[in-house]
């Protein structure tokens, strides 16, 4: 896999671009406003991977919020700004650790300037963040909605920030499109060397949007591109994560926690193949150890195709085998599977 080289930004604990690891994140869905409800958001995220988080910033109120909502979370918080250049301001003031802006809304230089100095002074990133309803209308006019316009819009903003000898910038180009939204990135990744942060905007529901960002990111990822993805989804944020992370392990890029393959179901198959599975993806979900874990239906597709699985099961008759690596460690009856399966999978974790 080719690697985009880009510069280096740090958010919060984490370096994004270079040769770092490729991060995940969401963004709550609670009105920041109420401080409870979304620490209480941030640490479901958190528990299910979430390594950034971004919260809207409104008003003067959400403003104010973020101080007492970064003392009781562990990642890095990230504030979503439009238009009021005196909300970016405060977010500073209150430790936000990244801002999500575009300058070109924010009104006058000075404006601008305000906000670059204060993060200049905190070290404190910006994320230029174009997407396909935010485009510029002399752009629109001149080229429509397309990846060439956003890129050029983005590079504009880029260019404001970079005036004012600002450089800690992450830029994202979103489209609702896959095709629209992979050639803009391959255009952006060639004229800018920022860290990109990668999105399908208003994908969709959970089936539909998966899909659509797993396309358009993971085709991304395999090129080198990306140094930080949000899976948007119009479905609970930890939905967003859990398909994050399963997007840059299918990608080859990172895996985080368990991996588990499975076989279709056919007419050989003499267990409870959809139920076991399902079982056992539950239980993986509290493990944070990568592992590939199998569970086959057959002997056909048992140890010999999932060899290189740290775990698995094969199923037989009402009855399945455990094994590690190829090897069958032991054969028990259907109602003991899951069981005995747990007792192995312990050892490993």
């Amino acid at each position: 896999m080719k690697k985009y080289q880009s510069k280096v930004v740090k958010v919060g604990p984490y370096f994004l671009g270079g040769r770092n690891p490729v991060r995940v994140q969401s963004m709550c869905m609670t009105d920041t406003r109420d401080a409870a409800a979304t620490v209480k958001q941030i640490l479901e995220l958190e528990k299910a991977g979430c390594e950034i988080v971004r919260v809207a910033v409104p008003d003067m109120a959400a403003a104010k919020t973020i101080g007492p909502i970064k003392k009781r979370i562990h990642i890095p918080l990230v504030a979503d700004i439009h238009f009021d250049y005196k909300l970016a301001l405060e977010c500073v003031k209150q430790g936000i650790d990244k801002i999500r802006i575009n300058p070109g809304n924010i009104g006058s230089r000075e404006k601008v300037e305000a906000v670059v100095k204060a993060c200049q002074a905190k070290k404190i990133p910006i994320r230029i963040g174009v997407n396909v309803g935010s485009i510029e209308k002399d752009l629109l006019q001149k080229y429509g909605p397309t990846p060439q316009a956003a890129v050029i819009s983005a590079l504009r903003h880029v260019k404001i920030l970079e005036d004012l000898k600002f450089y800690n910038i992450l830029i994202s180009i979103k489209f609702s499109d896959v095709p629209q939204m992979v050639a803009g990135y391959r255009i952006l990744a060639k004229k800018a060397q920022y860290p990109l942060h990668l999105g399908i905007t208003h994908a969709g529901t959970a089936y539909m949007g998966t899909l659509k960002n797993a396309i358009g990111i993971g085709a991304l990822l395999q090129e080198g591109i990306g140094a930080t993805i949000r899976v948007s989804l119009t479905a609970p944020p930890v939905e967003e994560i859990k398909a994050g992370l399963a997007i840059l392990s299918a990608a080859g890029v990172r895996q985080i926690g368990p991996e588990l393959i499975s076989c279709p179901t056919c007419g050989r198959t003499e267990i409870d193949l959809l139920g076991l599975t399902a079982k056992v993806e539950k239980i993986l979900l509290g493990i944070k150890k990568p592992l590939k874990v199998a569970v086959m239906g057959c002997v056909v597709n048992g140890p010999g195709e999932a060899r290189e699985a740290d775990i698995g099961i094969a199923g037989g008759k009402k009855c399945g085998a455990i094994f590690v690596k190829g090897k069958v460690l032991k054969s028990v009856s259907e109602d003991k599977l899951l069981g005995e399966f747990l007792k192995e999978l312990k050892k490993l974790v």
